[in-house]
């Protein structure tokens, strides 16, 4: 278990909005690492936490409409391809040429369009449950009753909202950024969703197999929105691609050992070869 680390907040403005992040450690390996649908840094602050007591420098961005970030109510704000536009602003706010981009979920299918988008702002990735082709048909059961009934019954989801916001936080981060995701507004949500759902979640087949850069891909087989299907098809795709297989959702959060050992042993590689771009094989 990792001692409790003070993180270092800061933010800055990007597009209009006001973006919020966390600082954990100062070692010279940065890691960006990101959360998922709706939820917010606290979901990622025990990794951190582990990470940085291991020499690394990670960076906790809550992406628009979670967290601590500004929340806008228009759909056309939260496309995939703005995430990405926030994670290289948030590079160039800490003045970062480049990271190793993770997260978990939506946070994976950001850090791996950035991959693809701005490869040369990207020294390693760490993909923990991608959300692809084999999810879509659990994404469609899944989040777009949820949209709808978020939309069309705006007066009780308020009123959800509103006290759930009032509950106090516990002493476990990731069940504090749950709460955090049931206090957000109706209107919030809605917008969320319908602008993820109606766009690319992530790059294309062709796409992908132009991202050379290490890769570790975590996936497990017990949901179907995270299936491990996704996870082992992108692990294979990927030119330095490699795949491990975490017991559950929760493994990284509730028994982190193995899984951080692995990704302390991954950034250290990642971080020690200098063409690592191209170095590392699946």
């Amino acid at each position: 278990m990792t001692r409790e680390m003070t993180p270092e907040p800061g933010s800055f403005v990007h597009r209009g909005h006001r973006l919020h992040y966390e600082t954990y450690g100062d070692g010279d390996q940065l890691v960006v690492y990101l959360h998922g649908l709706l939820l917010d840094a606290d979901l990622n602050r025990g990794i951190a936490e582990a990470l940085a007591e291991r020499g690394n420098r990670v960076v906790l961005l809550d992406l628009l409409g979670h967290g601590a970030s500004d929340k806008p109510d228009h759909a056309s704000e939260y496309r995939m391809d703005l995430y990405v536009a926030q994670v290289t602003a948030l590079l160039d706010h800490i003045g970062a040429e480049e990271a190793v981009l993770g997260g978990v979920s939506l946070g994976a299918n950001v850090s791996l369009l950035a991959a693809s988008m701005h490869p040369e702002r990207v020294r390693g990735l760490i993909l923990e449950m991608p959300v692809l082709e084999h999810a879509a048909p659990a994404i469609a059961l899944t989040f777009v009753p949820f949209m709808l009934a978020v939309h069309y019954a705006r007066r009780p989801a308020a009123a959800v909202s509103r006290f759930v916001a009032r509950l106090p936080r516990t002493p476990f981060s990731p069940f504090n950024s749950v709460l955090g995701a049931l206090s957000l507004g109706p209107d919030v949500v809605a917008a969320i969703l319908h602008g993820i759902l109606v766009g690319p979640v992530g790059p294309t087949f062709g796409e992908r197999r132009q991202i050379s850069v290490p890769t570790l891909v975590i996936g497990h087989n017990r949901d179907f929105i995270h299936p491990w299907s996704d996870a082992e098809a992108l692990a294979r795709i990927l030119p330095s691609g490699r795949l491990t297989r975490a017991s559950s959702v929760i493994e990284l959060r509730v028994r982190p050992r193995r899984l951080t050992g692995e990704i302390v042993a991954f950034l250290d590689e990642v971080w020690g070869d200098e063409d690592a771009g191209s170095a590392v094989s699946a």
